[in-house]
């Protein structure tokens, strides 16, 4: 018995090898965060400035970003002072571009270094953004001396309040 194998079955069969795709070949969308910034405000889905210092009597502060290749998955805005976790802000990534922000109010006399950490569902750190925030420059001298403390009898004591950890979230699509 004989077989002839037929020149349209060889190019049939050379050309699925030829143009066979691994999936390891295949391009990967890098999950991401394309832009982040600590801001005093949102406008039309965007930051309207960047904060890297905030100065005391300012108290809210709000941190974007701009999240890439999510769709589908969680996200969480880990916020810290000084290296403590004081909030976790989550969100659900509605689209392969999509944009949100989560709002701190400071609570008084939490001076110092604040983060802000992208943490993906996973649990992998995606970013980081750190601020410092400062009391206001008063133009005094506040060191201990006779005329110091003189100002200081003639200033009003400042009422205690209290400070609530107010952490809001708004998730925004993109368009």
């Amino acid at each position: 018995m004989q077989y002839r194998v037929r020149p349209d079955l060889i190019f049939l069969l050379l050309a699925l090898v030829l143009t066979r795709v691994d999936a390891a070949d295949a391009p990967v969308l890098e999950k991401r965060v394309a832009r982040a910034a600590f801001t005093t405000g949102i406008v039309n889905r965007e930051p309207l400035d960047r904060v890297l210092v905030l100065k005391s009597p300012a108290s809210e502060v709000y941190f974007f970003t701009d999240l890439r290749n999510l769709q589908g998955h969680t996200v969480i805005h880990r916020w810290q002072y000084k290296g403590e976790t004081v909030s976790r802000v989550p969100f659900v990534v509605e689209g392969d571009r999509w944009r949100v922000f989560s709002r701190k109010v400071l609570p008084p006399d939490s001076y110092g270094e604040w983060s802000v950490t992208v943490i993906d569902d996973s649990g992998w750190p995606l970013y980081v953004e750190l601020f410092q925030y400062e009391p206001a420059d008063t133009g005094i001298d506040l060191r201990e001396t006779s005329s110091s403390a003189e100002l200081r009898e003639e200033l009003p004591a400042l009422p205690e309040t209290a400070s609530p950890d107010v952490p809001a979230a708004a998730g925004l699509p993109s368009e």
